[in-house]
């Protein structure tokens, strides 16, 4: 029971915060104002893409005739969001043709492999906040009828480079600094959705570098032990999918990607052995009884199997059955795993022919390899 029910509470909705696009837009708007009138902005107000109209306040806002900026901490709600409290500064100026530029400048990376929606070379500014701003400053254009000037828009984040060292900027080949993002203009909390985006992104650049094997990892230790397995591969080809086991593998198959291994521990691989490819915690409880048929496959004594029913976690079963020296039981779920991710792979064409491999290696909590098995198309 939380807390705040103890102490007789409801516990109150989780908040929602603002993009780093959405933040981009209002500062710029602010800067274009204070370039204008030659006044100070204290608060911004914009319409996000879902038609909400949200009011910023400006931190910061300085102009001389030429050039102003504006500067908004971002707020992430209560989203565990690396960019939450970053300062968004956005100066703007004038150019000598109309049309509006729009570049970043410091802590916002710059794309350097294919496979993103920004163009190589570009700043990695994504296509919905690129439109929020330019929208924005035509507004504010409009509304002076200024449209005959033409406006330079940079955007810069201080501490992007750092913040970037928490994101997958560098393995999505965008270096210098964060990406201004966002499709919504809100952040949902623990959003699943951002998450899988990012997933989907990450096999999009394997497959733009010319990759046709990728490694699928649930962490961070995992993914360090599939690199250490495939030292030849390139960064790219590993791609964290956390506990979204079914979307990652639908998404390789799509993008035709020929070999997936996924490498991850008792836990959850315990759970895609049986077909649960959402492997979150709270998503399906681990089922010791299935434990105790693949124990009672790789032919394990009645005792063992008892023990294994009563069994408190999926990692305690490893230890028992790695401790007995019983290796087929995780050769054995090893293959269910890769049966299990060929079937996701086919999705509701389960008659259709791929060229598709699914690898599945298990290791423990301190990176031992337990099992590995890998099913081609057609042998499932």
């Amino acid at each position: 029971m939380a807390e705040a029910q103890k102490d007789g509470k409801e516990d109150k909705p989780l908040r929602h915060g603002y993009t780093t696009g959405a933040n981009a837009t209002a500062a710029a708007q602010a800067a274009l104002e204070a370039l204008i009138v030659q006044e100070g902005q204290t608060h911004s107000t914009i319409r996000l893409p879902i038609g909400q109209e949200v009011t910023f306040e400006i931190v910061a806002c300085s102009f001389s005739p030429e050039r102003a900026s504006a500067e908004v901490i971002k707020d992430g709600g209560d989203d565990p969001d690396a960019t939450h409290g970053a300062r968004i500064i956005v100066e703007v100026s004038w150019r000598s043709e109309p049309g509006i530029e729009l570049d970043g400048g410091v802590g916002v990376g710059r794309v350097t492999k294919p496979g993103l929606p920004v163009e190589v070379g570009e700043a990695a500014i994504n296509p919905v906040p690129r439109k929020m701003i330019r929208e924005a400053v035509t507004n504010v254009l409009n509304r002076y009828e200024l449209m005959h000037r033409g406006v330079r828009v940079v955007v810069s984040v201080p501490d992007g480079e750092e913040i970037a060292k928490k994101t997958l900027n560098g393995r999505l080949g965008i270096v210098g600094g964060i990406s201004i993002l966002g499709t919504r203009g809100i952040v949902v909390p623990f959003s699943t959705a951002a998450y899988k985006a990012s997933v989907a992104q990450a096999i999009r650049v394997a497959v733009k570098g010319g990759c046709t094997h990728v490694i699928l990892s649930t962490g961070g230790r995992t993914e360090k032990f599939g690199m250490d397995l495939y030292p030849e591969l390139p960064e790219e080809a590993f791609v964290e999918m956390g506990d979204f086991v079914g979307f990652a593998i639908q998404q390789c198959a799509r993008q035709g990607i020929r070999k997936v291994t996924l490498v991850g521990m008792m836990g959850k691989f315990s759970k895609v052995a049986q077909g649960v490819m959402m492997v979150h915690s709270k998503s399906a409880p681990v089922d010791f009884g299935f434990l105790a048929r693949m124990a009672e496959e790789a032919g394990a004594s009645e005792e063992t199997l008892e023990e294994i029913r009563g069994a408190n976690t999926a990692a305690q079963v490893g230890d028992l059955m790695d401790g007995m020296g019983c290796s087929a039981f995780f050769d054995i779920m090893s293959t269910y795993c890769c049966r299990e991710g060929l079937k996701e792979a086919a999705g509701k064409e389960p008659q259709r022919e791929m060229d598709l491999e699914v690898e599945t290696v298990i290791i423990s909590m301190k990176a031992k390899l337990l099992g590995r098995q890998s099913l081609k198309w057609g042998e499932a």
